[in-house]
């Protein structure tokens, strides 16, 4: 059973972990992950998660009145990102977790650093054929192995040219497809139990309080401002993750 204290710091991290949600449209599972995989551990952290990000990915995928569209560009690369999540999952019971939140961190960091220098990559729509799958398989492994949905999903479907309410509306349906996926990978790894899914579907209600919030304050930004507060967020979980990490390994 868990600790009092413990509730309340799931409850408090979910309402944060909600609020950069709701203002860039991703950062649920890597905040959460984050702050959880210190007070608690990687794959119980990977547990809790499932519940929230579900109903706040999903809600995100549903709306803006662009899903049709964005199926048709990307159900490659949508694919690829599902099917692959069991491989990465089987390295959570074979490599230390610290090793594999440190591997995230760094691309993050890395991510960030690039879109704030101001490199934006490309990808035409006739490499789609490809580099959606290629991309698809290496973000389903990375979900698999560290619980974060973001690299390089993201980074695909910025490159392939989706505007700012588009890109958000896709990585709702990149993220619930990927929570699905990551809930069948841990209950096959005996990784879930009935004690932490309570406990993920009460976090549910502080992370829709948290991205009602956040996307209050998403409507008040301009497209450029809205990229620096992307990347920069990306940056800073990115340091903050492979801190944690490196703390856990010396």
């Amino acid at each position: 059973m868990f600790e009092p204290v413990t509730m309340v710091v799931v409850a408090v991290t979910f309402l944060a972990a909600g609020a950069v949600k709701g203002v860039i449209g991703l950062g649920l599972p890597t905040v959460s992950l984050g702050v959880l995989a210190v007070a608690i551990d990687l794959p119980t952290a990977m547990a809790l998660l499932l519940a929230p990000s579900f109903v706040t990915n999903a809600w995100q995928g549903i709306t803006g009145g662009r899903a049709r569209g964005i199926l048709v560009r990307t159900w490659p690369f949508l694919l690829a990102a599902v099917i692959t999540v069991p491989l990465g999952g089987l390295a959570l019971t074979r490599v230390d977790v610290a090793w594999l939140s440190a591997l995230l961190g760094l691309l993050l960091i890395v991510y960030g650093s690039l879109g704030l220098g101001g490199l934006r990559l490309s990808i035409a729509e006739r490499r789609d054929t490809w580099s959606g799958p290629l991309l698809g398989a290496a973000n389903g492994v990375l979900t698999g192995m560290t619980g974060s949905f973001v690299v390089p999903g993201v980074m695909y479907l910025q490159a392939i040219g989706l505007p700012r309410d588009a890109l958000v509306q896709a990585m709702g349906i990149l993220f619930t497809a990927s929570t699905v996926a990551l809930a069948v990978s841990l209950g096959g790894s005996r990784l879930l139990t009935t004690e932490q899914a309570m406990l993920s579907l009460a976090a549910v209600f502080p992370a829709l309080v948290g991205m009602t919030l956040g996307r209050s304050i998403r409507e008040s930004l301009s497209e450029r401002l809205f990229r620096r507060v992307f990347f920069a967020a990306l940056l800073a979980l990115g340091c903050y993750i492979m801190w944690s990490a490196m703390a856990r390994l010396t």
